[in-house]
């Protein structure tokens, strides 16, 4: 029980999965835990991980894992968290995506016990008639309480028919496949519950839903989304995931500790600690954390390599060779009164006060000042450290600092 309820939001009935995991143990038939992946994308992302490191941890302790492909509910479309429809997927892409769905999953379940599963095996057989009986199940009523349907039903908005089957079709899953137990994040907990339904009409135990928290995106605001470009893809070159991770904010890195490391949380616990008492700097355990994921996906040794070429390139004093250098004037990027101005051009060696947004503008990593005034709250990675403040200060002039916005890197040479 530690190990699966550390870094779960919510589980219905806890004391279900206790009395579940002890019929387990003295019958000695393993449960049946599932968690669903409509391939509407082609890569996987760190998000979608933190489900898989839990399919994971039931696979650790002998149970049946199915990663279950929803090939047949992605021509519907899951509207959770849409404020509109989803634009429909044709068959040849969703074919094309659940192949590279199965090569990726493979970087955190084990292949040999993994049972993969399509739901079209099941859901492209139901005729209407059984289609019809599933539906008398649920009412409108039901489904217009549903958060994402009621706003836009309240807005006036178009609900089209067919997403109303989709909570149908993902609780039928559970029942095509006995499951004991559904993994799913905290905005699945309708279609999840529609499992449990379903599976009482048909005879069997309701499954036990075991939900997740949502991960947010490196912005730290919304949740982690390809389409949001606030993602970190698994399949993501091993330098690449390293600095997108080591641009996240120090306090959304307990969070990813938690939910995408298999520490412990009183591990984790222990490292905040050690923050906090001013024993560790947030820099060292941010770096353990960025070599730690990129291990789990790309192995110790490039996982090596990629911490030391973050380190020279931001760390160190030197300035990457292949590193575009822009010259800027202390006045063109300065957040300071007409005297301090005055005083810090005419001794560098004073400490001055540098616009992030002007800084990110005038070296042409943004096109407009308020671009880059957006940019800055998303945050910036200036000399290796996020910025999401609207100014930083700097020592003796002249001063070589690395500004990173994505995946653009170039030096401020400021004099």
């Amino acid at each position: 029980m530690d190990l699966l309820e550390k870094g779960a939001a919510e589980i219905i009935r806890v004391a279900d999965l206790r009395e579940r995991l002890e019929e387990s143990r003295k019958t000695g038939r393993p449960l049946r835990i599932k968690a669903g992946f409509d391939p509407t994308a082609p890569d996987l992302h760190l998000g979608h991980t933190v489900l898989l490191r839990k399919l994971r941890h039931f696979q650790q302790l002998g149970h049946t894992v199915i990663f279950l492909v929803g090939d047949f509910t992605s021509l519907i479309g899951d509207p959770t968290g849409k404020n509109v429809t989803r634009k429909a997927l044709t068959r040849k892409q969703i074919d094309e995506f659940a192949k590279t769905y199965q090569e990726q999953v493979f970087k955190v379940l084990d292949p040999k016990v993994t049972e993969v599963r399509y739901n079209s095996e099941w859901l492209g057989k139901l005729g209407y008639e059984q289609t019809i009986r599933l539906a008398s199940h649920f009412t409108v009523s039901q489904m217009l309480e549903r958060d994402e349907f009621h706003k836009r039903f309240q807005a006036e908005e178009p609900i089209s028919l067919h997403e109303l089957l989709y909570p149908l079709m993902q609780g039928y899953d559970s029942v095509a496949l006995e499951c004991d137990v559904e993994l799913g994040g905290t905005d699945q907990r309708f279609n999840l519950g529609a499992g449990r339904e379903l599976q009482r009409h048909y005879g069997q135990k309701p499954q036990i839903i075991l939900m997740t928290p949502i991960i947010e995106g490196l912005d730290g605001v919304q949740k982690m989304s390809k389409s949001l470009g606030n993602a970190i893809g698994i399949n993501e070159p091993p330098a690449e995931m390293y600095g997108k991770l080591m641009s996240i904010s120090d306090e959304l890195m307990w969070k990813y500790w938690i939910f995408l490391t298999d520490l412990k949380q009183s591990e984790v616990d222990a490292l905040r600690a050690g923050v906090a008492a001013g024993h560790e700097h947030p820099m060292k355990i941010k770096k353990l954390l960025a070599r730690t994921i990129v291990t789990d996906f790309h192995g110790e040794e490039t996982a090596r390599v990629a911490d030391e070429n973050w380190a020279k390139m931001f760390q160190g004093r030197g300035v990457p060779a292949d590193a575009e250098k822009v010259s800027i004037s202390i006045r063109d990027v300065a957040r300071m009164d007409a005297v301090s101005l005055q005083l810090a051009e005419a001794d560098s060696s004073r400490e001055s006060v540098i616009d992030t947004a002007r800084l990110v503008f005038r070296l042409g990593m943004k096109a407009s000042r308020k671009d880059a005034e957006r940019q800055v709250s998303a945050g910036v990675v200036v000399d290796g450290q996020k910025i999401t403040q609207q100014w930083f200060k700097i020592g003796p002039r002249p001063r070589e600092i690395p500004v990173r916005v994505g995946k653009q890197l170039k030096i401020a040479v400021i004099s």
